[in-house]
């Protein structure tokens, strides 16, 4: 089915650079949008693309407090400052750059221009591909995350009347910023899909992280062994996200794309396909259809297989968001490939899927105890379907 669909760009979004080595690199998010254009994905009649507005201090001040906000600001115009470190500031994961501020208010102002888009009816979609920092927290900067646009535009929805926001977040980290934000909210139900605390940053996430005292419930977290491929992956996800949103009726669903689940990804253990995270995809967005009435913001987050995952995992995902997904088994096209080349003297890859089945057993099927992907669905469910009159 065809979909109206927002993407907030401007090429200006690639200046969130914390500068040589470190793991964010922009070009992900450039190759990404190359990989789409060069595909003909941009120009889908459906598809509105319009560079965003930075989002404004009061925008910013929806999730963070004020004097986080003046200290990112100082230290990117200083370069440093002797309390940057109170607020994550200067750290290996969040070093300080020219223009940190600047750079980081664009990065919400885009997935706000999406949310905007899907509140007024301007599109069913709202497409946010370089947003999704999900770490950051009200005083602090966290895990490459400086403003985290996702709460703040959930944030912005609220204010404007929505009762019932869903997130769904399916970075291999734990969505800890977001779940912090609303904990205590009941218009709010955060999901967040991710390797095991025990193994991966930021260390939190455990099914037993359920929502504060007045939203028991609204918060899950389905902590995934080290080693999950596709079949276990989706069998959780299937087993946790569609009976919680189909009986929470969100009315807009807001989710977080963050392909650093692949087997490659440098910085995560993880072990699903591109053709994996494109059935997560699918089923989100069948998910909006089914719960949110249609609507849905949607973001990237993170990646850091920045050549051979990320341009066609969430060019895939833009696809996807247009209702024309695109052919698993398409090459991908040789002016891009000699880009890629151009750019970053890496060799493309030459098809836009590694041709994976992805199948899965649903969890429905049978519980197996011996099987630590069966045993982390079990937690949450225990942890959280009772309170949502759902039976574990």
């Amino acid at each position: 089915m065809a979909c109206t669909a927002h993407l907030a760009w401007t090429d200006r979004l690639t200046g969130y650079n914390f500068g040589p080595g470190h793991p964010l690199a922009p070009i992900r998010v450039e190759l990404t949008i190359e990989l789409a254009r060069n595909l003909g994905v941009l120009d889908a009649e459906c598809l509105e693309v319009r560079p965003p507005e930075p989002a404004t201090d009061a925008e910013l001040e929806l999730v963070h407090d004020p004097e986080y906000i003046a200290a990112v600001r100082k230290a990117g115009a200083t370069g440093a400052f002797e309390a940057a470190a109170r607020f994550g500031l200067g750290t290996p994961d969040d070093p300080i750059f020219p223009g940190m501020h600047e750079a980081s208010a664009l990065i919400a102002g885009a997935t706000l221009a999406a949310a905007r888009a899907v509140w007024t009816g301007s599109a069913a979609h709202g497409i946010s591909i370089g947003g999704g920092l999900h770490h950051a927290m009200r005083g602090h900067a966290s895990g490459f995350c400086v403003y985290n646009d996702p709460a703040i535009a959930i944030a912005w929805l609220l204010a404007r009347g929505a009762k019932r926001i869903a997130y769904v977040d399916i970075d291999v980290h734990h969505g800890d910023g977001v779940q912090a934000a609303f904990y205590d909210d009941p218009r709010v139900l955060t999901i967040s899909l991710h390797e095991h605390p025990a193994t991966l940053f930021p260390g939190t996430g455990r099914a037993s992280e359920t929502g504060g005292p007045g939203a028991p419930g609204s918060a899950v977290n389905v902590a995934l062994p080290a080693g999950t491929a596709d079949a276990g992956w989706l069998r959780a996800f299937h087993a946790v996200v569609p009976p919680l949103l189909r009986k929470f009726r969100p009315e807009i669903l807001v989710s977080q794309h963050g392909c650093d689940t692949h087997w490659s990804d440098p910085l995560a253990n993880l072990e699903l396909t591109i053709d994996g995270q494109r059935a997560a995809h699918a089923a989100i967005h069948a998910l909006a259809h089914e719960c949110a009435g249609g609507r849905w913001l949607l973001t990237g987050g993170g990646g850091y297989s920045l050549v051979q995952v990320v341009p066609r995992t969430w060019t895939h995902l833009i696809a996807e968001a247009t209702g024309h997904p695109l052919d698993p088994a398409a090459e991908t096209p040789p002016r891009w490939r000699a880009y890629v080349t151009s750019r970053t003297r890496e060799t493309a890859p030459q098809y836009l899927t590694e041709e994976a089945p992805a199948a899965f057993t649903p969890y429905e099927r049978g519980f197996d105890p011996a099987d630590p992907v069966d045993r982390a669905i079990r937690a949450t469910r225990d942890a959280v379907f009772a309170d949502h009159g759902l039976m574990p």
